[in-house]
């Protein structure tokens, strides 16, 4: 970390900037922790209403994929909640949780083409599932970069 030269004068306005700053960025982690668990009820209420209307409307396969959706969608929210968690208790965020988040809302759009109201063009299709094995690629690849850093080299 390069060490920058604050002139005497500016040293307590520095200080008072940069508490203010984390009072504020920790207001807004509070912020983002309330919706984060608003989201978790509002998606499970609607996985409910999605199974519901599916059993009203006699048309369970559709019921179930769009059911599944939410599902998925609740996943992302808990993927960012347990980001959230880790970085409020000290970690730094991570890009897999990211990644995984963007990778949950690729395989949703690929789960709910089929029962969508218009029918989806093959290069959408396409373009949807290219993201899904890109997006998987590179968490692989976060992942495997995670484990060789985890390992001590040896010879040194």
């Amino acid at each position: 970390m390069v060490k920058v030269h604050i002139p005497r004068e500016l040293r307590g306005l520095n200080r008072f900037a940069v508490r203010a700053m984390v009072g504020l960025n920790g207001f807004a982690h509070i912020i983002i922790g309330l919706a984060l668990a608003i989201a978790v009820l509002m998606f499970t209420w609607l996985f409910f209403q999605d199974v519901k209307e599916a059993a009203n409307a006699h048309n369970l396969v559709h019921g179930f994929l769009h059911a599944l959706g939410t599902l998925m969608l609740l996943w992302s929210i808990s993927a960012l909640i347990t980001a959230e968690i880790r970085y409020l208790l000290g970690s730094q965020l991570e890009v897999e949780a990211f990644i995984e988040v963007a990778m949950i809302v690729a395989l949703r759009k690929l789960i709910v083409m089929p029962v969508e109201d218009v029918t989806p063009l093959p290069a959408d299709v396409a373009m949807w599932v290219g993201a899904a094995l890109m997006l998987g690629i590179m968490y692989v690849l976060v992942r495997w970069s995670q484990k060789q850093d985890s390992i001590p080299s040896s010879g040194k």
